[in-house]
């Protein structure tokens, strides 16, 4: 008898279990406040990471995603990628109704598979399987299910249940792991959303429910340092068929030496004697290096070679120097080769690149940190970074891409965090200079000269290898304050020396000057004008980050219509904040000659939510002063 009770227990588990499974699939189910602010809501979403042994890892995913608009088709996350060491063992996809009734079953087989390459890619054995599915309508939902096996147990899976525009009704994350092991985590804002965790010897189990989907907000911080996350990482694991223990970036990074880099660096002696004779007259380590990036820049090119202990490895220096081209570990790796003739000690190092300033967590040590590798030359404490990626980017200077983040730089002794330049306020400067011409029909014809250096430098250089034709319209809109725009002339200079970027235009257009009457109106700031205003939030969530702060100067004369004196013109203006500050000033030099005068500073700087419409307020009132008119009369 009890036996039977139990059992019927047990069934009746199973049922309610099934049923609560059933209801997730329908969208008349879903609790409509987790629709808000969301294109899908994730009904469900369970990972669990099976660590069997040093070279065995298991990870299995269910997610069923009810999906309410096109923008959130991607949310399905119906994607696996596979190389040699990865073994598809399951995927499926399973698409329901707005009711939950069953209507397609996508197989394994009706997959996608293609390489995983882009067009930069030459060699690499990764490959993807992904769902293709156009809905007959929406609201739909569809059920993922996948299961893969790898030797690789180097990057473990970890939690991030939250994104843009996405609800969560329930998501949770489990690890087992052999009680040999231990498991390293960095835990980032679980307690400010809720997320529920239980840990026990070899068991580690997160948990989330009931979010709404949230809106990304306009000058706030990175995702990562948003959103709840968890990233994991075994102390001990396999990569390609080598081993490691490792706790702290110190063990890493001879790791990394020892079985990625070491014997790598050595090129031929036709290449040494090369080298040697490029550097014959240069006097210093700094001109000595310079000398040979430049010669790296010419002779190679990149091309992407996900090869080699699984793409971590660089292709060797003499493979480089034959073929001419690697990918950013190889033609690092080649150039820390080609410094060593010289004498000149300099370090592979990996770094999360991106215009997004993410750095490396100091106390978490993990290969799945790093997306990119640049070269650091020590030189005795005032540090040069190199990209050795691009045939444009001049010595010493690394841009927005890599600056101002922690780096792991590795050398033989173990592995060093260091941190990238970072440029300052002043830095990172554009002036604009020139002169115009306002004629009696309101039309001018002008003449700018801007000069850009640090970040701002990276914005522009790029425009010397663009098309006349694209050249013609980046200027028509970047002048797009002023009305009918014809570009006259266009002149670009690269100073990679002191790494600054010129570009005179000359230019005219119809009707600038508005006249009413006997009067004209026209504002005198016609070549750096600020137009757009932040987004208002009724409700900010997320603080104000400003990450890097840039300062402009502007100086131009205006000619003004010899038949027209000035009724009004604009009171001088200095404004200061805590964000930054804003001034211009208007000079009469004589009866028709003006000069205008402008600065415009912004600081670096991460301020509380409150903050956010101080700094919208500072913004609308340059916006406001950036287009005070003056005020002509007929004479």
């Amino acid at each position: 008898m009890r036996i039977k009770l139990s059992m019927i227990a047990v069934l009746l588990v199973i049922s309610n279990f099934v049923k609560a499974q059933d209801d997730l699939k329908s969208y008349l189910t879903l609790p409509q406040e987790l629709a808000k602010n969301a294109n899908a809501v994730i009904r469900l979403s369970e990972t669990v990471v099976d660590v069997k042994a040093i070279n065995d890892m298991e990870v299995t995913q269910k997610r069923i995603v009810t999906v309410l608009n096109e923008n959130g088709l991607k949310q399905i996350g119906a994607v696996v990628w596979y190389d040699n060491d990865i073994k598809v063992k399951n995927v499926e996809v399973r698409i329901y109704d707005q009711a939950g009734r069953q209507i397609k079953k996508i197989r394994e087989r009706d997959f996608q598979d293609v390489s995983a390459v882009d067009g930069a890619t030459m060699y690499t054995d990764s490959r993807v399987k992904y769902l293709d599915y156009t809905p007959i309508s929406y609201p739909f939902t569809a059920e993922f299910t996948s299961a893969i096996q790898t030797k690789n147990t180097a990057n473990v899976r970890g939690f991030r249940p939250l994104g843009y525009y996405v609800g969560v009704q329930k998501s949770s994350y489990k690890i087992y792991y052999p009680l040999s092991f231990t498991v390293h985590k960095k835990e980032l804002n679980l307690e400010e959303f809720g997320v529920i965790k239980d840990e026990k010897e070899g068991k580690l189990v997160y948990s989330i429910e009931n979010v709404s989907g949230i809106k990304p907000e306009a000058y706030s911080p990175s995702e990562a340092d948003l959103k709840p996350s968890v990233f994991l990482a075994l102390n001990k694991f396999n990569y390609d068929g080598v081993t490691a223990e490792i706790n702290n970036w110190d063990e890493f990074g001879k790791w990394m030496y020892q079985n990625l880099l070491n014997g790598r660096a050595t090129v031929d002696e036709a290449t040494k004697a090369k080298i040697r004779s490029l550097i014959l007259d240069a006097t210093t380590d700094r001109e000595k290096a310079k000398i040979i990036y430049e010669y790296m820049q010419n002779k190679t090119r990149y091309i992407s070679v996900q090869v080699g202990i699984g793409g971590f490895q660089p292709i060797p220096a003499e493979e480089v120097d034959t073929v001419g081209y690697g990918d950013c570990k190889g033609l690092s790796n080649y150039m820390m080769a080609l410094l060593k003739i010289a004498g000149i000690e300099s370090y592979y190092t990996h770094v999360e690149a991106g215009d997004e300033i993410v750095g490396f967590y100091d106390d978490f040590a993990s290969l799945a940190q790093g997306n990119h590798v640049i070269l650091n030359i020590p030189n005795n404490g005032d540090d040069i970074w190199l990209e050795c990626t691009s045939q444009k980017v001049p010595f010493g200077h690394i841009g927005k891409f890599t600056d101002d983040r922690n780096v792991l730089v590795i050398t033989p002794e173990g592995g060093k965090l260091k941190h990238t330049k970072k440029y300052t306020t002043e830095e990172n400067l554009q002036e604009t200079t020139g002169m115009y011409t306002l004629d009696a029909n309101g039309n001018i014809k002008a003449q700018a000269t801007i000069k850009t250096q640090g970040i701002q430098y990276d914005n522009r250089y790029y425009l010397e290898d663009r098309s006349d034709v694209d050249k013609d319209k980046y200027y028509k809109r970047y002048f797009q304050t002023v009305n009918n725009v014809n570009i006259d002339n266009i002149e670009l200079k690269n100073d990679k020396k002191d790494i600054a970027f010129t570009e005179k235009i000359a230019f005219n257009a119809d009707a600038y000057g508005v006249a009413t009457g006997d009067r004209m109106l026209f504002a005198p700031n016609a070549f750096n004008r600020l137009t757009s205003i932040p987004d208002r939030y009724r409700n900010r969530k997320f603080p104000l980050e400003i990450q890097r702060g840039y300062y402009d100067q502007d100086a131009y004369e205006i000619t003004l219509p010899s038949d027209y004196t000035i009724e009004a013109i604009p009171e001088d203006v200095l404004y200061e904040t805590k964000f930054g500050t804003y001034s211009y000033s208007i000079t009469q030099k004589d009866d028709q000659t003006l000069q205008y005068k402008r600065t415009f500073k912004i600081n670096d700087g991460l301020y509380p939510k409150e903050e956010y419409k101080n700094y919208r307020k500072f913004i609308k009132k340059i916006v406001r002063y950036d287009g005070s008119k003056i005020v002509l009369i007929k004479k």
